[in-house]
């Protein structure tokens, strides 16, 4: 019978949350690092027991903490990460230059396939890989390099590159996002990179459908169909169907289209998962009703999904790594609060419970299905 694993990053240290597969009641150890940031924790698909921390400390530095037994124990395995060649500089939000700078690490992403090889996405705008389980960081250049890179301006979270997307059987292909610039592809293993945002449209810059400069918030993919990219986008819901080449807005019949997570069913590739805030200065639900909107068409006509969410004077937000779904079925959805608040749902969606609250504000959730 399968188990499942919640990880959670939070403002002051990580939790693991664990249950059996009927996810009714859950054990919550941490905080791991207490006190400290930590923007994400992830698994690896490899081996279950191997978890990934980024912990960010005033005093320390970036971080990476590793567990090899599912989260008990932990141990600092890297913090050297260097850019790998001078970039020149990039634009300030005034458009002046500005020197490229490393100020954390948003998200890992550990290959499907090997536990020691791990990505980060990092603040500014950069691409490292680990081949040793975390010990030592190389940066992919070409990205930070690329001809438009020195025109890159921060997002308002920072120049951070939080979106890691590995192809399921190519492992040349890669796609990543970063907030301000957009989202970028290789096709051979990071030695080069092309802006994919054709379609995206943003408001404000100088030519609204310009090849790079545009907000993404999230992007994600079903394994099952890797042609098939879903976007939450500074304003917009968006999706390609070609892999990311061109793209299309969805946002339907949303009450808010501006929002930072997407997430896909596990076995529905169909039906997508969004939690919509009222603006981009006013980061909670709107009319105060944490809402998660549900399309099973792939966009354009979404449900809202309210049972066991609170429907008045709420004003959580949802961010852009805090939303993650299971592989039991039927698929269990997750989401984190910057209120402290755990969610998950059973039953894909159509009701709530909260599994652990009054934690420090989420910044990430991520799920492991356990054999």
């Amino acid at each position: 019978m399968s188990s499942v694993r919640v990880l959670v990053g939070t403002r002051k240290g990580a939790f693991v949350l664990e249950s059996d597969a009927t996810r009714s009641g859950w054990d919550v150890r941490g905080p791991h690092f207490g006190g400290w940031e930590i923007y994400h924790v992830a698994g690896s698909p490899a081996d279950p027991d191997r978890l990934y921390a980024a912990q960010s400390t005033g005093w320390f530095g970036q971080i990476i903490q590793r567990s090899d037994d599912g989260g008990k124990t932990w141990e600092p395995v890297g913090n050297e990460f260097a850019y790998a060649t001078d970039a020149g500089s990039h634009k300030w939000y005034d458009g002046t230059p500005h020197p490229w700078e490393f100020a954390r690490v948003w998200h890992l992403e550990p290959s499907p396939t090997d536990p020691d090889t791990v990505y980060a996405g990092v603040e500014d705008a950069a691409l490292f890989r680990s081949l040793d389980g975390g010990h030592v960081w190389e940066e992919f250049p070409g990205l930070r390099t690329h001809e438009s890179g020195s025109g890159w301006q921060p997002g308002a979270g920072g120049l951070c590159l939080h979106s890691i997307v590995l192809h399921p059987t190519d492992p040349e292909r890669m796609l990543v996002a970063i907030s301000a610039a957009g989202v970028f592809r290789t096709d051979d293993a990071g030695k080069t990179w092309q802006p994919s945002n054709r379609g995206l449209r943003s408001e404000g810059l100088p030519d609204e459908d310009a090849e790079v400069g545009h907000c993404v918030h999230r992007i994600a993919m079903h394994p099952a169909r890797p042609n098939v990219l879903f976007m939450q986008k500074h304003w917009d819901v968006m999706r390609s169907d070609n892999g990311g080449e061109a793209w299309q807005e969805i946002s339907g019949n949303l009450p808010s289209d501006f929002g930072f997570p997407v997430a896909i069913h596990a076995h529905e590739p169909d039906t997508v998962y969004v939690v919509p805030i009222k603006s981009d200065s006013e980061h909670y639900p709107p009319d105060g009703r944490l809402r998660v909107y549900r399309s099973r068409t792939g966009g354009n006509e979404w449900e809202p999904l309210t049972r066991g969410l609170p429907q008045k004077d709420c004003y959580v937000n949802v961010l852009r790594d805090a939303m993650a779904v299971d592989s039991v079925d039927p698929c269990g959805v997750y989401f984190g609060t910057t209120g402290g608040q755990v969610y998950a749902s059973t039953d894909s969606g159509d009701s709530w419970t909260t599994i652990v609250r009054d934690l420090p504000a989420v910044l990430s959730v991520e799920v492991q299905t356990l054999s």
